[in-house]
């Protein structure tokens, strides 16, 4: 049986990896700056994290919601622990797409409202709700659009203001850094004052953290720059370093109904294993200081490079953009020197969404590739 073709496929077929290096099947080296969409965040295979799920799955792999299940109270409390989101609450699912469909679902049986504000170039996954949230209308089928959402531009406070006072607006959600639409962000006055409008309008306000979560900005969550709390804060990508996991975190101030929301797979104990030592080899290991003394150094060799004309983004989730498409660029920096970068819906852009466990002896190397790159491309 053939398999469905809906991605476009570079010619390389990872078997194994090792922190920030992945091997293919002829058993070359690659480079990971990408992380699978940022999915990597204390390295492949890491091995406290390989012990965590090897033990747990040697005990119990799954069992129902309907039980009591110690890892999901223990890999909560982390979260709390380490995020500084003191109170919240925890649900678990399986991926980003259903921690944002759940926050705005949330959002829509605690407000009574059921339209949706977004935001230019924002990505929120591809599920229902999510996927109508989306800055894309190629990926939104007809269903989806049945969905209520009115798309920004970022820093229209005014035009949040207007939409919200209409009333029925029951969510605004945003990326504090876009990560497929290309690494923009928004001011910190248009942040704080979608904040205020919302409190003042029985609004929602969602914080996908998605992307930017677990430490990748240098800050724990992305939208920690800001004076804002958000009512529901949605994560996935690099909380379980592969293994499929997400969910939410609700404002205490949120009161949970039983039958509101609910998973079969989500907060399974193997998923939960694998947070829990995705959250313990962050604090041990101080990744997020690693994230932040890293991104110092990589963006100050950026800013050597002529042909870069802007760098965008915060920690571990930068876009380098130049004056030309960069998808050729890309291939070769994977099939002539072994290193996998991102792309973004701004075809000008190279995303770099490595692991957090990155040193600066691999910045080194990308652009040392990089720069070679870029005299074919002049020629």
């Amino acid at each position: 049986m053939p398999l469905f073709d809906v991605y476009p496929l570079y010619n390389v077929t990872p078997v194994s990896g090792v922190d920030m290096h992945v091997y293919d099947e002829k058993e070359v080296e690659y480079l990971d700056l990408y992380g699978g969409h940022a999915v990597i965040s204390i390295g492949h295979s890491h091995p406290s994290y390989v012990k965590a799920i090897t033990n747990q799955v040697s005990k119990l792999g799954f069992y129902s919601n309907a039980i009591q299940n110690p890892l999901q109270v223990e890999l909560a409390d982390k979260i709390e622990s380490l995020s500084g989101c003191k109170g919240y609450e925890l649900f678990l699912c399986n991926s980003g797409a259903e921690a944002n469909e759940n926050a705005l679902k949330l959002a829509s049986f605690k407000t009574g409202k059921s339209r949706v504000v977004a935001f230019k170039n924002g990505f929120h996954g591809r599920t229902s709700a999510a996927v109508a949230a989306t800055d894309n209308p190629n990926i939104i089928a007809p269903i989806n659009a049945q969905q209520k959402v009115t798309i920004l531009p970022l820093n229209d406070v005014e035009g949040v203001k207007k939409e919200l006072e209409k009333g029925d607006v029951c969510a605004v959600i945003l990326e504090f850094i876009q990560g497929v639409g290309g690494l923009d962000q928004g001011t910190a006055e248009f942040f704080e004052q979608v904040d205020a409008l919302c409190k003042a309008n029985n609004t929602y306000l969602i914080a996908d953290e998605v992307q930017s979560g677990y430490g990748r900005s240098g800050k724990f969550f992305a939208f920690q720059y800001y004076n804002v709390t958000p009512e529901v804060i949605s994560i996935a990508k690099g909380m379980g370093n592969g293994f499929p996991i997400g969910g939410i975190l609700i404002h205490p101030n949120i009161e949970a109904k039983y039958g509101m929301l609910g998973t079969t797979f989500g907060g399974n104990h193997l998923a939960c294993a694998a947070g829990v030592a995705v959250l313990n080899t962050i604090e041990e290991e101080n990744l997020i200081a690693n994230v932040n003394e890293i991104s110092e150094y990589f963006i100050s060799v950026a800013k050597t490079i002529p042909q870069i004309k802007n760098i965008k983004g915060r920690g571990l989730m930068i876009g380098l953009e130049f004056d030309f498409e960069v998808g050729e660029l890309r291939k070769k920096l994977i099939y002539e020197y072994h290193i996998f970068t991102g792309g973004a819906s701004n075809k000008r852009l190279i995303r770099i969404l490595p692991p957090l466990t990155i040193k600066k002896s691999h910045v080194d190397q990308f652009f040392k590739a990089l720069n070679e790159v870029l005299k074919t491309v002049e020629k």
